[in-house]
């Protein structure tokens, strides 16, 4: 059966826009260890804008690539970012942020990387496509609410509850043996998937197949379905970890990183995550290297304050980076800013230059959209009231 191309970008298939190729580069639940940010802003800064964008999946694309080709891409290799040329589009697993340092049932990154070197090591698994989601919820609900295709809420240390189709299943599974039951269902969905992307795309009788492969290696939970702790607010500022360390959370401007900002967060030598939300978090510090980080970075243009407007707000690229763009998103979402009149438009806002609306947040936001007459905004679900700025 003839399938609809996969247009989501990878390093090895970057996406062709009006200020050069896009690379979107997977970081499996959006971990970035020093010599992996090292490498990521050498090539931002030798061969694309000189900026890290942040997805909404946790994941990096770098814009303004001329080509992409084995040069260009050497040092993502040696820093073991592309460990499959074949599976580059289909790493896609996102993870708590806070999982295993604050908060949470139990700590699901081992995990997912458990899952990401078994996924690189299947063949069959390179024909997932770019858009199907594995997912890994330490039992704060954030991975949940972005509806994996297949996952995990963590219920304690050593067991987890089964996510299929973006739901809760109620049917549980030892810690140990859940990546095993997740590649399963990946397997089952590429035979049966057609030309659906999404596991909640499926017919009845396809998703039947996927939940007989979940029955069969799981049990029922017979108790009341554990409850999620969600983290309240953005993770911004200083955070105590479980642990006794710090964990330093910081937003920037229009999500995008300069190479250079890069290069300093990889000199702290310390584990980097990045979230769904684009926060950068930077953990396992001590308190004076906490302090000196927060001293060099904020002049840098790191905000570590919670109530800043960029904790709150997301763009689309825009013109003239993108070519269906009715406006230069970026530049007047600044200007917008700098007004002080952000509060007015809601407490989470995205501006977007078309309809399609790329890199919207996952759950409620205001959405202030670019039309040949202006912008106009409106809450996401509910019906269309758009009123100009």
């Amino acid at each position: 059966m003839s399938r609809p191309s996969d247009r989501c970008p990878g390093v090895l298939d970057p996406h062709p826009a009006a200020d050069g190729l896009v690379a979107r580069i997977r970081l499996p639940g959006g971990a970035v260890t020093p010599a992996e940010m090292q490498a990521l802003a050498a090539f931002a800064a030798d061969h694309g804008d000189g900026f890290l964008e942040l997805t909404g999946r946790a994941n990096v694309q770098v814009r303004g690539l001329s080509e992409v080709d084995d040069t260009a891409i050497a040092g993502l290799r040696d820093a073991g970012l592309l460990p499959s040329g074949a599976h580059d589009r289909v790493r896609n697993t996102m993870v708590s942020p806070l999982s295993g340092r604050l908060g949470g049932h139990g700590d699901v990154r081992p995990l997912a990387s458990d899952l990401d070197a078994a996924l690189v090591d299947d063949p069959d698994l390179a024909a997932l496509p770019g858009r199907f989601l594995f997912g890994f919820d330490d039992g704060h609900g954030d991975v949940l609410a972005h509806g994996p295709d297949v996952g995990v809420l963590a219920v304690d240390g050593d067991t987890v509850e089964l996510l299929l189709g973006g739901r809760r299943t109620g049917r549980l599974v030892a810690s140990d043996g859940a990546v095993a039951v997740l590649l399963d269902v990946a397997r089952a969905f590429v035979g049966v998937r057609g030309d659906r992307w999404r596991i909640g795309d499926l017919d009845a009788e396809s998703l039947a197949v996927l939940v007989e492969i979940v029955d069969a290696a799981t049990r029922p939970d017979d108790a009341d379905p554990i409850p999620v702790v969600p983290h309240d607010g953005p993770i911004v500022g200083w955070f105590d970890q479980d642990d006794g360390t710090v964990l330093l959370g910081a937003v920037v401007e229009l999500a995008r990183i300069p190479a250079r900002t890069a290069e300093f967060l990889a000199a702290i030598d310390h584990p980097i995550v990045i979230t769904p939300d684009r926060e950068i978090l930077v953990c396992d510090l001590g308190e004076g290297v906490a302090e000196t980080v927060v001293r060099v970075l904020a002049p840098m243009g790191l905000v570590y304050d919670a109530a800043s407007p960029w904790a709150r707000v997301s763009a689309c690229a825009g013109s003239p980076g993108c070519a269906r763009s009715h406006a230069d998103v970026r530049a007047d979402l600044v200007e917008h800013l700098a007004s002080g009149e952000a509060a007015d438009l809601g407490d989470r806002q995205h501006w977007i230059g078309c309809e399609r609306g790329c890199g919207s947040p996952h759950g409620p936001h205001l959405r202030v959209e670019a039309g040949p007459e202006g912008y106009t905004r409106r809450r996401t679900g509910e019906d269309p009231d758009p009123g100009h700025l």
